[in-house]
């Protein structure tokens, strides 16, 4: 790896945790044998309390991700959720070519390339051919496409880690781990309705927004990925689902949410400029992101309310 290529690395994962180091006494709960097991933080009028992080506990809190998010989304509450979702994805659905059309016709105007660009990161070699660890975006519009790729929530939650193993910050290692939980989910997900669904991607696309073939044949899914994999968008549902566990885990950072939706409305254009996603695709992976999100909280963090500090 060169020079730069370390420092920029570096930098994503001191910078991440230093955006989000708290400076709140916390609250210890030691056992009877004197070893700590959980860290309350005293928050506005609430204390956010988290128990001693388990290592796999992202990857053996699937199932539980899973069942919480389902109470979310299906009872009488979720009703105006489910409104709101399929009534956006109906009106785009009958729009879906002309936004495409139009985001695109503006791209060209401002001159942003709608090529999807990469260029070697910590190249090698493998069974005689080239590799590469990462794939760098070589453009504006590429660069927002990558940001929902995962990587970039990858790359927090490792600075989160470091900055919550030195600082021995529980809050900062579990919503590291939220965030491996919350991905890994959304990831499973989306998959299983991809291949579901089988919707075209606009730059493939055989008809005007494209043609669904649902329940495609595995081997035929595999063979010709982009004819069967636009809906709903893994990438919006990452970031949504990310977006949701800071802002719920550091209440106190009022730019998260602001930031994060921002973000996830470029990364939107970005992915239509480039013809991996119709509008359409969207407002689903937004509402599994969101119960998603909200359920791999609730799993791994306690609340009081009305809590005063003296």
């Amino acid at each position: 790896m060169n020079r730069n290529k370390f420092l920029v690395t570096y930098m994503i994962l001191v910078g991440s945790s230093a955006c989000f180091a708290q400076s709140y006494d916390t609250l210890i709960t030691r056992g009877a044998s004197g070893e700590e097991k959980m860290m309350a933080y005293p928050i506005e009028d609430k204390l956010f309390i988290y128990p001693k992080p388990k290592v796999y506990s992202f990857i053996t809190q699937l199932p539980r991700t899973y069942q919480e998010s389902a109470k979310m989304s299906f009872n009488r509450n979720s009703l105006k959720g489910w409104a709101i979702v399929a009534g956006s994805t109906t009106a785009l659905l009958m729009t879906d070519q002309k936004i495409t059309n139009a985001v695109q016709k503006f791209s060209v105007y401002i001159g942003v390339d709608a090529q999807r660009k990469y260029k070697n990161f910590v190249p090698f070699k493998l069974g005689g051919k080239d590799k590469s660890l990462y794939d760098v975006p070589d453009n504006l519009n590429s660069t927002l496409y990558s940001i929902g790729e995962g990587m970039p929530s990858i790359f927090l939650s490792l600075g989160m880690i470091t900055y919550g193993t030195i600082k021995k910050d529980y809050r900062s290692i579990s919503t590291a781990s939220q965030i491996f939980q919350a991905t890994m989910a959304m990831g499973i997900s989306t998959q299983i309705l991809k291949r579901m669904t089988g919707r075209e991607s606009p730059f493939v696309a055989t008809r005007s927004a494209g043609t669904w073939r649902p329940f495609t044949n595995l081997k035929t899914y595999q063979q010709h990925v982009p004819n069967h994999d636009a809906f709903p968008s893994g990438h919006m549902g990452t970031l949504m689902s990310t977006t949701v566990v800071l802002a719920s885990n550091y209440p106190e950072k009022k730019w998260i949410s602001p930031v994060g939706y921002s973000v996830m409305a470029l990364v939107g254009l970005a992915m239509i400029n480039n013809g991996v996603h119709w509008a359409s695709d969207y407002p689903l992976a937004i509402g599994m992101g969101y119960a998603c999100g909200k359920a791999t909280v609730k799993l791994n963090r306690f609340m009081k309310d009305s809590w005063k500090r003296k």
